[in-house]
């Protein structure tokens, strides 16, 4: 059988759960799909699903598989509407990844606003506090914050955020403003981190154009920003975290900065993706949207 031919009914039946659900959804007989799946393992020489009466599961291979099959099949959908002169027409699946708050804040709208404008695209958002490999994973735009290491990506930069040290009012007229690096040391620190639970932190200021850090112990950890802004709106204590998650809780007084004094150098944010000159209108035309939004957004300066 046709390798394209196997991958597409892989493909099909993964996203619809059932052999079933991929024979209705690419018109051929459920046995058809079976002899595909079948001949695709016996090919690569080991099991994409596992299949019980009721239930199909990708398996671990089948589930690194499936990413590289649907990026040969977009790619091969881009070329096919560049040669047929169809290059115009936006239509198929685009991923975007980006930091979660930072994707609910920002990106769904732009998301919504460019699936209502091309009905023939839909979008699959991947909202994670980790750097996504694009490549392996199948992205095709991602929203990155920070310094960008060197690589064959495309960056176009769209602002940048700060990093600030904040706390309630109340907190502030109960404990006192700190005034300095070392007055961190007597308060209590709310640190947010989806990589690391150690209750010893790291946070970079800079003073006379030089950077320095300084070891703060948090007496509350959490994995989400959202908590610990919860918990700083509360009265808890000090969090730092990036401008654009506290901008609203700044702007309504329930957060207040302090030690701005101290602030380091911004971190810019960039549109990344790795579309060349001749990119697919379906990527193109959502880079274009997102970086005219980004640009024009206050809260990245």
């Amino acid at each position: 059988m046709d390798k394209l031919h196997l991958i597409t009914v892989f493909v099909s039946v993964v996203d619809t759960n059932s052999f079933a659900g991929a024979a209705r959804k690419l018109n051929i007989s459920p046995p058809a799909v079976t002899r595909a799946i079948n001949e695709l393992e016996r090919q690569l020489g080991l099991a994409l699903l596992t299949r019980t009466t009721r239930i199909v599961r990708v398996t671990d291979a089948g589930a690194r598989y499936v990413v590289d099959c649907r990026r040969i099949l977009s790619e091969i959908a881009d070329a096919d509407d560049s040669v047929t002169g169809m290059h115009a027409a936006a239509r198929g699946r685009l991923t975007i990844t980006a930091p979660v708050l930072f994707g609910n804040l920002f990106v769904t709208s732009i998301i919504t606003e460019y699936l209502n404008h091309y009905p023939e695209v839909s979008a699959s958002c991947f909202f994670l506090d980790r750097v996504v490999n694009m490549l392996d994973e199948g992205v095709d735009v991602a929203i990155r914050i920070g310094e960008l290491p060197d690589s064959s990506m495309q960056a176009i930069r769209v602002g940048q955020v700060r990093r600030v040290i904040c706390a309630s009012p109340s907190y502030l007229k109960q404990y006192g403003m700190p005034q300095s690096a070392e007055d961190l040391q007597q308060h209590t620190i709310i640190s947010s981190s989806g990589v690391s639970s150690a209750l010893d932190r790291q946070w970079q200021l800079m003073q006379a154009g030089e950077i320095f850090s300084v070891k703060v112990r948090a007496r509350l950890t959490t994995t989400t920003n959202d908590s610990a802004i919860t918990a700083a709106v509360s009265g808890f204590g000090l969090t730092r975290l990036l401008s654009y998650q506290v901008e609203e809780h700044i702007r309504s007084g329930q957060l207040q900065e302090v030690l701005s004094h101290l602030e380091p150098t911004p971190l810019p944010v960039h549109v990344v993706h790795h579309e060349g000159r001749n990119g697919s209108q379906r990527v193109r035309a959502f880079i274009d949207l997102a970086v005219a939004r980004l640009r024009s957004n206050p809260a990245i300066e």
